[in-house]
């Protein structure tokens, strides 16, 4: 799903571009990304022992004042934007778990509830845009729909990863496995003309729930259908593969978008 190029493109669109090209590395570093939140928000919550209420209030402050230099930069910066990025899945995991954890809210309304503000969401970006491209960011108004899109695509792939994993009982890795199925498909639907922009939103959803499950595969107890690795272990290793990744895509540049004045998908 990478970006269709001109020949000869507009400077102005290249420069003042606001997101990475959707190539390899953008999904390597999304799902990366997305295991983060789960474990990141599991590590502070339980095991610094700082509580929901109080993670959610640091974490909200750190993605507050990430945003505020994502909007405030005229073009896309890689470790600033990634940054947006892992903390905007770990807020997302604990908006989820707060309303589940502290409101008793069920996961099932939880998932209804994220299912129904995305896709106001979308109905409400594509009436003012006419587009839901991610090639199309170029203004703070588009910026602002894209940031939200996302915030509450974490939030929905937290609540129907534990849905799917805890509350029907599939467990960890099966969870996994059926979401990367479910990618798959959707790639696959691609390719039978489902659209690039619808395909690139459904599998930006199902890669939450999909890194989700990975993290919790990978840092929770046997007994619970893990490999026991802990939160810290699996916070670092893939917050190190993020910074590796993310140093090589701000040397290379490889993922920046170049735009004509007719690309819009």
């Amino acid at each position: 799903m990478s970006a269709l190029s001109n020949p000869q493109p507009s400077t102005l669109k290249t420069i003042i571009s606001k997101v990475p090209e959707v190539t390899l590395y953008f999904w390597i570093i999304k799902v990366l990304a997305t295991t983060v939140g789960e474990t990141a928000a599991d590590y502070l919550n339980t095991t610094l022992n700082i509580g929901l209420s109080k993670t959610t209030v640091i974490m909200g402050v750190l993605l507050g004042l990430v945003l505020i230099a994502q909007f405030w930069l005229r073009k896309y910066v890689p470790s600033v934007y990634w940054m947006g990025i892992v903390l905007i899945s770990v807020v997302g995991t604990l908006i989820t778990d707060n309303l589940v954890d502290n409101f008793g809210v069920s996961l099932w309304t939880t998932t209804a509830i994220f299912s129904v503000c995305l896709a106001a969401t979308f109905i409400a970006w594509y009436a003012s845009e006419r587009t839901l491209s991610i090639h199309s960011i170029f203004t703070p108004r588009r910026e602002v729909f894209y940031w939200l899109t996302v915030l509450f695509t974490f939030a929905l792939g937290t609540a129907a990863g534990d849905l799917v994993a805890e509350h029907l009982n599939l467990g960890y890795l099966k969870s996994a496995l059926l979401f990367a199925g479910m990618i798959g498909a959707v790639a696959l639907g691609r390719l039978a003309k489902l659209g690039t922009i619808v395909s690139f939103w459904i599998i930006y959803i199902l890669t939450r729930p999909l890194g989700a499950s990975i993290g919790d595969y990978l840092s929770q107890a046997k007994d619970e259908g893990g490999l026991e690795l802990g939160t810290t272990v699996t916070s670092v290793i893939f917050l190190v593969a993020i910074l590796a990744v993310v140093s090589f895509l701000t040397i290379t540049k490889r993922d920046q978008i170049v735009l004509d004045e007719t690309t819009t998908a």
